[in-house]
């Protein structure tokens, strides 16, 4: 049944975004050298890797100088990137994994490779499911990246003290991975978007 839902709520997303998802890609195209989207390797369920789209919002090879983003003034991002990045319109193409089986609607977040060789082995049963494309993590992180730039050493305060407080809240929806929790964390991930 999630699965289901997965790939009705995806396809609904994307047919209504699509108008605005020409005017973005179209932004991106004009606005700095490089395609429409980037790709980048993630975890998936039982450790498989797979490549999450989004809306290109850096300078092409940024993630060469690291891939955690340092606040909205980090000089990687373009112009478009700080807007779409805002509203977290950036992350839309991820309804393409979602109907892909990459991911699913509300899962815990997927990390890349190295930061997924640090968890210890209660910690790898987050992959026993789906990642999502939101979760309590991301709403209790919405502005992570300005707690980032607030660091003297991001990738330190990333490791030590953010993505243990991840781990722990996605501990919180895998006690519960069923349709009705995922609904309501759907309509609070909208709300703080608005709110934004």
């Amino acid at each position: 049944m999630k699965r289901v839902f997965d790939i009705i709520f995806s396809l609904t997303v994307l047919l209504l975004f699509l108008p605005l998802g020409f005017v973005i890609s179209v932004l991106i195209l004009i606005s700095s050298k490089g395609g429409i989207f980037y790709k980048q390797t993630r975890i998936g369920k039982n450790k498989k890797p797979f490549s999450l789209l989004k809306f290109r919002s850096m300078k092409i090879e940024s993630d060469k100088k690291g891939k955690l983003t340092v606040g909205m003034n980090d000089k990687r991002i373009t112009k478009i990137g700080g807007f779409i990045r805002k509203y977290k319109l950036d992350e839309f193409p991820q309804f393409i994994n979602v109907i892909k089986g990459d991911m699913s609607i509300v899962g815990p977040r997927p990390e890349v490779k190295e930061y997924v060789d640090l968890y210890n082995e209660e910690e790898l049963k987050i992959l026993n499911v789906k990642p999502g494309i939101t979760d309590y993590a991301s709403l209790e992180y919405f502005r992570e990246n300005e707690v980032l730039a607030q660091s003297k050493n991001p990738e330190k305060t990333y490791i030590e003290e953010i993505m243990p407080k991840k781990i722990a809240l996605n501990y919180k929806y895998l006690k519960n991975p069923t349709l009705p929790h995922d609904f309501k964390i759907i309509f609070k991930t909208i709300l703080r978007i608005i709110r934004n």
